[in-house]
């Protein structure tokens, strides 16, 4: 098998709000607009808007009403830490972190060079209207983790 994801389904706390700054932030990455989708099962409380490309879909859910008091944490068990998106190359990080700072977002770290990483990994660290942390990076990961033979 070819390790490949097929979707993520993100719970968000406002579904309306994200729905908004990700009809912004997708289309940057790749997904196309014309492919969105929505669903419901209300009797589960399960809402979702999902977005899809030819190579992945990402659904927003939306959260239940009995963990609205929660507090979300990337650093609790079974959380998302960040999700990482693989730029084409370092010229793309740059145009993307100019982009993405206008929907707008919040910039954590903006682009630079991460050498404790590999030498040429180059990224930046970004929150979308959730908290949840991205990431846009550039590295050559074939020279890193060469394709596996038979």
């Amino acid at each position: 098998m070819e390790p490949l994801i097929d979707h993520i389904h993100i719970t968000v706390e406002n579904l309306g709000r994200a729905e908004r700054y990700y009809d912004q932030l997708l289309p940057l990455l790749g997904f196309d607009p014309l492919l969105k989708e929505h669903d419901s099962e209300p009797e589960h409380e399960y809402h979702i808007v999902e977005y899809h490309s030819n190579a992945l879909s990402i659904g927003l859910v939306n959260r239940r009403d009995a963990y609205k008091y929660e507090k979300v944490s990337r650093r609790r068990a079974g959380a998302l830490h960040h999700l990482a998106f693989h730029a084409g190359s370092p010229e793309e990080v740059d145009a993307l972190y100019l982009k993405i700072k206008e929907i707008p977002s919040v910039i954590v770290h903006g682009p630079k060079y991460y050498p404790e990483y590999c030498p040429d990994y180059y990224a930046f660290f970004f929150k979308d209207s959730e908290g949840i942390e991205y990431e846009i990076v550039h590295f050559d990961r074939a020279e890193y983790f060469p394709k596996q033979k038979g």
